[in-house]
């Protein structure tokens, strides 16, 4: 009778352990097909270690996006992959949860190495593989240029697993010999296409010459250019192509265009401040010196405003970019430096103060707001002089960037003003119902008679 009891028991767990999970209330928003156009597969059928599947619902990632149903399964397989998706579409998940299923907590060795282009990104990085992982004791280490190095010697005296670089800091490392990676089986190159651009010449190749010979190289970006091409005939073997850019620009992001003079641009944007209805924006220029001049400009208007660029001092980078993505300020100035797959799901707006000459620049621009397929506004301010280069961005990323209208519909950028799915909403309350039953039923359980055999309840820390 006690066994036939244990084994209930153990069946309820089985059923019920998602139920003892703290996971944050689902995002009701309304997505494009960026993000739902998927085959139905949902994370469970990656057959993922349990305590990773754990991470993962605690982190609120319900579903697989399109690119992490693509990727996941061929990742875990060990093959080189070669993966093309939208900006905000879920390229950082569609990397990480094979990489940290992939991973032997119980060997003290580095077996993954993701190398992103800037500091902020490495930060962010390596926040979502710690959350992903704090259940199957992986450890993560991020390491950037502009920090102290002493702090990254003494982090490798410990146990590391993974680990989150800028290839300048990594490349130091291994040339100082003071990290290890000859068994490091996977290398994943986030941003691709920066990587392997004239910003970082030949220091992937140097990086690549320390990993060992059966490693397994995987490449997430939204634009291909020709050096990822050389890059792969050169150090990729058979990989696996995944393309899920038929077109360039993202679906939830509408495009303005303002024209206007130079010298009414700060006005024209009081306008805007006035006139939208901003969650978060952030504000591109073309230029660290217009960057700094611009936030002046905005706090003197008496809007809250941060600015951050490449060339300040690393802790203040790191404090902007916290207290930013905290919520802390409505407004960020920033240059280039900040469209590199940073993620601010607050971000419903983004200006091009500062026109960019390059469509591939405007797609990772505008690519800040209307992050894993929901809505947001690009609004550019034009001048005379940009309009062929507003032409020509059109044509390459076949968009139409279209006049600002009086007023701008709500709906398409304020999550407040989007209607919520009734089943959705209705769904989740009978989730939060029946999560409530099993956790009673689960005290009834605890609270056996002594003597009586009592299920050891699985802990989440």
């Amino acid at each position: 009778m006690a066994k036939e009891e244990l084994r209930q028991n153990d069946n309820a767990n089985e059923q019920g352990w998602k139920a003892k999970l703290n996971v944050p209330p689902p995002d009701h928003r309304i997505r494009t097909s960026d993000v739902t156009n998927t085959k139905g597969n949902e994370f469970e059928d990656f057959c993922l270690k349990r305590d990773l599947l754990m991470g993962i619902f605690e982190k609120g990632w319900e579903k697989p996006s399109p690119i992490q149903e693509a990727s996941i399964p061929i990742a875990l397989t060990g093959r080189d992959i070669l993966a093309r998706a939208k900006n905000g579409t879920g390229k950082t998940g569609a990397y990480a949860i094979p990489c940290l299923e992939k991973v032997d907590a119980s060997k003290d060795l580095v077996q993954a190495l993701i190398i992103v282009p800037t500091r902020e990104l490495a930060l962010q990085t390596s926040q979502i593989c710690i959350e992903l992982s704090k259940h199957i004791g992986c450890r993560c280490m991020v390491t950037t240029g502009g920090t102290n190095l002493k702090d990254d010697i003494l982090r490798l005296t410990e146990p590391v697993h993974v680990i989150i670089a800028t290839p300048g800091r990594i490349l130091d490392l291994m040339n100082k010999n003071l990290v290890k990676i000859q068994n490091c089986g996977t290398l994943i190159l986030d941003e691709a296409d920066k990587l392997l651009s004239q910003d970082f010449k030949g220091m992937l190749d140097s990086i690549i010459g320390h990993l060992p010979k059966d490693r397994q190289i995987m490449l997430y970006s939204a634009t291909f250019p020709l050096t990822v091409e050389a890059f792969m005939r050169k150090h990729l073997k058979n990989p696996y192509e995944i393309n899920l850019m038929e077109e360039l620009t993202l679906k939830g992001v509408t495009q303005y265009y303002a024209f206007v003079q130079e010298k009414q641009k700060v006005h024209c944007l009081n306008t805007l401040f006035s006139k939208l209805q901003i969650n978060q924006s952030i504000i591109f220029c073309n230029s660290t010196q217009r960057v700094e001049l611009l936030a002046k400009k905005i706090t003197e208007l008496g809007y809250s405003c941060y600015y951050i660029h490449a060339k300040m001092n690393q802790q203040h980078r790191n404090r902007v970019f916290h207290d930013f993505r905290k919520g802390l300020c409505r407004n960020l100035v920033c240059s280039d430096l900040f469209t590199r797959g940073i993620d601010i799901q607050a971000v419903n707006v983004v200006i091009n103060f500062d026109f960019p000459k390059h469509s591939e620049t405007y797609l990772h621009r505008i690519g800040r707001s209307g992050r894993y397929g929901h809505l947001g506004v690009a609004i550019n301010l034009i001048t005379y002089d940009d309009r062929f280069a507003l032409h020509k961005i059109e044509q390459e990323l076949g968009t139409e960037i279209k006049p600002i209208p009086k007023t701008i519909d709500p709906s398409l950028y304020v999550a407040e003003a989007q209607q919520v799915d009734p089943e959705a909403e209705e769904e989740y309350y009978r989730q939060q119902q029946n999560q409530q039953q099993q956790r009673t039923n689960n005290n009834h359980q605890q609270q056996a008679p002594r003597g009586q055999p009592t299920h050891q309840q699985q802990t989440v820390a």
